[in-house]
């Protein structure tokens, strides 16, 4: 297993995918840093040599990733909540944030249903 950004990622998948296993690297960011780096998409991760993996590694550096990028969206949360923003409100309660309509569906967001005091079925 290649060791970048703290996360061992994938030996025999092509790094362009092997990359989306970093918190923060999606397909998009992984081409950029690739092709930063000078390296192919198509190489597989146990195919790379030390001097390949130094230059994805930095490349990467430039970016928010992993610990940064999750503490980051936690401050951003918590600061929405504090100021009582209605997406604050929304995640305060642990329902949609983005307009979904919540009647029928949201399930993720709602958990499991509760029962209803009284209903028969």
């Amino acid at each position: 297993m290649a060791r970048i950004a703290g996360i061992d990622i994938p030996r025999d998948k092509r790094v362009v995918i092997s990359l989306t296993y970093i918190y923060g690297i999606g397909k998009v960011t992984a081409e950029k840093v690739l092709k930063e780096a000078g390296v192919s998409e198509s190489t597989r991760v146990r195919d790379l040599t030390e001097d390949e993996l130094g230059k994805i590694r930095k490349a990467i550096d430039e970016y928010t990733i992993e610990g940064d990028l999750r503490r980051e969206v936690s401050l951003n949360i918590k600061r929405l909540i504090e100021i009582g923003s209605y997406r604050g409100v929304r995640h305060r309660r642990g329902l949609p944030v983005r307009g979904q309509k919540t009647k029928n569906n949201s399930r993720t967001r709602k958990g499991p249903r509760r029962a209803v005091a009284g209903k028969k079925k």
